[in-house]
C-alpha cells in the first residue's frame, strides 16, 4: 500500500522521536542490563532489545501505519523479509549490546527511513553519551543540532580507522586479517563496539574511516546518510547470503586507497 509522498524531514523527525523514546527506555533501565534471553559465545541478546524495538516501532506505526519494519529483533534475514511499501523503516534498537550489558557507554539506538533500499532519513541516538546524530536527503548532517563534517586527513598514515571484530559473519578471511592491514597502513586502528557510532565519528570528523567485514544493514542504515550529508563517502564492498555486509565509509580523499586496501586483502581486483 502507498503513502502519500512524505517528506525527509517528516521521516526525520519521526526517526528522532521514535529514537530518543527507545534509547531513553534502554539507558533508564540500564540496571537490568543483565537480563539476557540468549547468549553466545560472541554476543547477548537482552529483553531490552525487544522492548525499546517495540517502542520505536509504535511511534513509527502510529504516524506512518503503511510503512514497512525491519528491525534487528525480527525473524529471518533482512532478505527473507518482504517488502510492499516503498518506504521501509530500518532500526537497530541497541547498537553495541555487548557493550551496554557490561555498563560501557557506547551504544546507541538507531533508525533510518529508507525509500526503494535508499536512505532518506536516520538519527543516531547515545544517550549514555548525550549525543543525537541526525540527517535527512540534502538537508545536512548535524551533531546536537550542529552542523559536523567529515575529517580533511588525506594520507592514509595519518588516519584514525574505526573497526570491528564481528566472527558470526563468514567474511572468508582469517580474523583480524583487515584489522592487521589497516593497522600497518593507518595511524591507528581501534575498535570500540558500536557500529553506528563509529560511522558517526567518521561524520563528525573525530575518526577518518570506517570499515568492518560483519555488519548488517540495520548496524549502518542511518549512520550512511549522516557521513554521506556530512561530505563523506560509504558503499557496500561486499555482501552475504545471510544479510552480512562488508561496508567502508570515509571522508572522500581516502575512501578509495582504503577500499584498494581492503580488496587487496581480499584478493579481488580493484575496478
Amino acid at each position: 500500500m502507498k503513502d502519500p509522498l512524505v517528506s525527509p524531514a517528516q521521516l526525520l523527525r519521526t526517526a528522532v522521536e521514535a529514537c530518543r523514546e527507545a534509547g531513553s527506555h534502554a539507558h533508564r533501565n540500564r540496571q537490568r542490563r543483565a537480563e539476557a534471553f540468549n547468549r553466545t559465545a560472541h554476543d547477548v541478546k537482552l529483553y531490552l532489545d525487544r522492548e525499546c524495538q517495540h517502542i520505536a516501532r509504535e511511534v513509527i506505526r502510529a504516524r506512518f501505519p503503511y510503512h514497512d519494519f525491519l528491525g534487528e529483533e525480527e525473524e529471518g534475514t533482512p532478505q527473507s523479509r518482504s517488502i510492499s511499501c516503498e518506504i521501509q523503516w530500518v532500526v537497530d534498537p541497541i547498537d553495541g549490546t555487548v557493550n551496554f550489558s557490561h555498563g560501557l557507554p557506547f551504544w546507541c539506538c538507531s533508525i533510518a527511513a529508507l525509500h526503494r533500499g535508499r536512505t532518506l532519513a536516520g538519527a543516531v541516538y547515545a544517550p549514555a553519551l548525550d549525543l543525537l546524530f541526525t540527517a535527512a536527503k540534502q538537508e545536512g548532517a548535524r551533531c546536537n543540532r550542529t552542523p559536523i563534517r567529515v575529517s580533511r586527513v588525506n594520507r592514509p598514515a595519518e588516519a584514525l580507522v574505526l573497526t570491528g571484530a564481528d566472527l558470526r559473519v563468514p567474511c572468508r578471511l582469517p580474523p583480524f586479517a583487515f584489522f592487521e592491514a589497516f593497522a600497518a597502513a593507518a595511524q591507528r586502528v581501534r575498535i570500540l563496539g558500536s557500529a553506528a557510532l563509529d560511522l558517526c565519528r567518521v561524520a563528525s570528523g573525530e575518526a577518518d574511516a570506517y570499515f568492518e567485514s560483519g555488519i548488517y544493514l540495520w548496524d549502518i542504515a542511518a549512520a550512511r546518510l549522516i557521513v554521506a550529508e556530512a561530505g563523506g563517502r560509504g558503499a557496500v564492498l561486499r555482501t552475504f547470503q545471510n544479510g552480512g555486509l562488508w561496508f567502508l565509509a570515509s571522508n572522500r580523499s581516502l575512501f578509495a586507497p582504503f577500499r584498494r586496501l581492503i580488496l587487496q586483502v581480499a584478493g579481488i581486483e580493484s575496478t
